[in-house]
């Protein structure tokens, strides 16, 4: 399983979703541009002492994520999605992926994932933090294929 984060804009969201893949054995893959300066000292900051029990892999743009994951299910993670995110049957192999905080993916992004859901919530909040929307997904992801660590 992964998690993929298109072109994240906040350095605490990605140490966040770092820290969740250490925890959870889930590679994480970083679609640049990033909205902020990757370096060795601000990552630690925010991801803590996890980044060393993390796979992370950082692709140039989408059209190099997309070679790099070859041909795992792509599922996208939108508040534009009617269906929700805990009826969707998921694969171990799937890569879960998240759009931007301030815009999400764009609408050719979108049109070529393999599956859009959502995670539901109240009508009246426009939607999670993206650390904490990712944490569910890949919760239920690993608990639907029997993945969860031990």
């Amino acid at each position: 399983m992964r998690i993929a984060l298109f072109e994240p804009e906040i350095a605490g969201n990605v140490g966040a979703v770092l820290r969740l893949g250490a925890c959870f054995g889930a590679t994480v893959d970083l679609i640049e541009p990033m909205g902020f300066e990757w370096d060795d000292r601000r990552v630690r900051r925010t991801a803590m002492d996890y980044i060393d029990h993390v796979t992370v892999e950082r692709h140039a743009d989408f059209g190099a994520f997309r070679a790099a994951i070859g041909s795992r299910r792509l599922i996208l993670f939108t508040t534009k999605s009617s269906g929700s995110a805990y009826d969707f049957q998921y694969r171990a192999d799937d890569v879960l992926l998240f759009g931007k905080e301030s815009a999400g993916v764009p609408a050719e992004v979108a049109e070529i994932c393999d599956a859009r859901v959502r995670i539901p919530m109240r009508p009246h909040v426009r939607s999670m933090n993206l650390a904490t929307s990712a944490a569910l997904a890949l919760g239920e992801a690993l608990r639907q294929t029997g993945t969860l660590p031990g």
